[in-house]
C-alpha cells in the first residue's frame, strides 16, 4: 500500500507540529499523546517514505529538505480543509459560501472594495474576508491555499505553476500630498519644486516602487536619499496628512482619495504605466463565490475613471 494511503488527518497535525515546535515531548503534550507513541510514527512514516524527514540536533528538531518539501504539502492541505470548513459553515448558515481576497495597495482603496460591494449585490448571503499586505506576501499565501484571490500589481515573476493570472488595467501612477500642501494648489510643479520635499515611498522590490523608479530614470531625476519607506497604506496617509511629505499612488487609488478629500493629485505628469491583475488557482474557480468574485473585479476593474488634469511637460 502507498504510505499516502495510510495517512490521516490527525497525522498531518502531528506533522505540522513538529515542524512548529521542533520538539517531540512539547508536541506530544499538545496533541495529548505520548512522546514514545509520536516518536514511532515518525520513525514508522520515514521508513515508509524512504527519506529521513527530520534531524535529531542538540536544539531539537531540524527538517530535511525533504521534510520541508512534505510540511508545506501538509500546510497546503491544512488550508485546504479549513477554507472548506469555512465555506460549508457559510452555506449551512443560508449564505452563498466564502471567498478570501488579498489586496495590494494599488486596488485596496478602488477596484476590490467596488467589487466587493458588486458581489454582495448579487449574492447577499456570501462572506466576504479581504486582506491587505505586499504582493511577495499574498503571492506566497496563495500558494499555501490561505486566499482565493489576489488583486495587486502585475507581479508575474512571483506566479508558481498552479497559479492563474489576468491582467486587468494599465494605469498611471502619481505623487499625491495633503489637500492643504503648497504644490498641491499649483498649476504645475517641477521637478526642483518636488525635491525640495521629503518622500514617503514603498519599499525596493514592490511593483509600485518599481514603476516609480522608471519613471525617475525616464525623467533623468534620482530617488531623494532621506526617502522613507512603508509598505503600510495606513501609515502612509497619516504622514501625508500630518506633514508636507510627498506620496506616491496608482492613478485610481489616487482620484478615490481625492474624492474622499483625503490627499490631492500633485500637478506633475510622471512616464509610464503600472498593470494591475489578479491571480487566482484553477482548483478554486468551481466555487461559487470565487468565481462570482472574479467576474465582479472585471466588472469593476473596466468602470470609467476619469482623468487627473496634469499639465504636460
Amino acid at each position: 500500500m502507498d504510505w499516502t494511503q495510510r495517512l490521516r488527518l490527525r497525522n498531518l497535525q502531528m506533522l505540522l507540529s513538529l515542524a512548529e515546535t521542533g520538539n517531540m515531548s512539547q508536541s506530544a503534550a499538545l496533541l495529548n499523546t505520548t512522546q514514545p507513541g509520536l516518536s514511532k510514527w515518525l520513525k514508522d512514516l520515514e521508513d515508509d517514505i524512504g527519506l529521513p524527514l527530520f534531524e535529531r540536533q542538540a536544539r531539537g528538531l531540524q527538517p530535511t529538505p525533504y521534510g520541508e518539501s512534505l510540511i508545506e504539502h501538509a500546510r497546503r492541505i491544512a488550508a485546504q480543509l479549513d477554507t472548506a470548513r469555512d465555506d460549508l459553515a457559510a452555506m449551512r448558515e443560508g449564505g452563498s459560501g466564502l471567498v478570501v481576497v488579498g489586496t495590494s495597495g494599488a486596488s485596496a482603496a478602488d477596484t476590490v472594495p467596488l467589487a466587493v460591494l458588486r458581489l454582495l449585490q448579487r449574492m447577499p448571503r456570501a462572506q466576504v474576508r479581504v486582506v491587505e499586505t505586499t504582493m511577495d506576501r499574498l503571492m506566497n499565501q496563495l500558494a499555501h491555499n490561505e486566499l482565493d484571490i489576489v488583486v495587486g500589481r502585475s507581479a508575474p515573476e512571483l506566479q508558481d505553476g498552479q497559479t492563474l493570472g489576468e491582467s486587468l488595467y494599465l494605469e498611471p501612477i502619481h505623487f499625491v500630498a495633503r489637500p492643504r500642501h503648497p504644490l498641491a494648489t499649483q498649476e504645475a510643479v517641477t521637478w526642483e519644486a518636488l525635491q525640495g520635499y521629503r518622500w514617503v515611498v514603498w519599499p525596493r522590490g514592490t511593483p509600485i516602487r518599481n514603476a516609480l523608479e522608471a519613471a525617475l530614470a525616464s525623467a533623468g531625476r534620482p530617488l531623494p536619499a532621506d526617502c522613507v519607506e512603508s509598505n503600510s497604506t495606513v501609515l502612509n496617509l497619516t504622514l501625508l496628512n500630518n506633514s508636507d511629505m510627498i506620496g506616491l499612488a496608482s492613478h485610481r487609488t489616487a482620484r478615490r482619495l481625492e474624492e474622499l478629500g483625503a490627499l490631492r493629485i500633485v500637478p506633475l505628469r510622471l512616464a509610464g504605466f503600472g498593470s494591475v491583475s489578479m491571480y487566482w488557482r484553477e482548483d478554486t474557480i468551481k466555487r461559487s463565490a470565487v468565481a462570482a468574485m472574479l467576474d465582479c473585479l472585471r466588472r469593476a476593474a473596466d468602470r470609467e475613471v476619469p482623468e487627473a488634469v496634469i499639465p504636460a511637460p
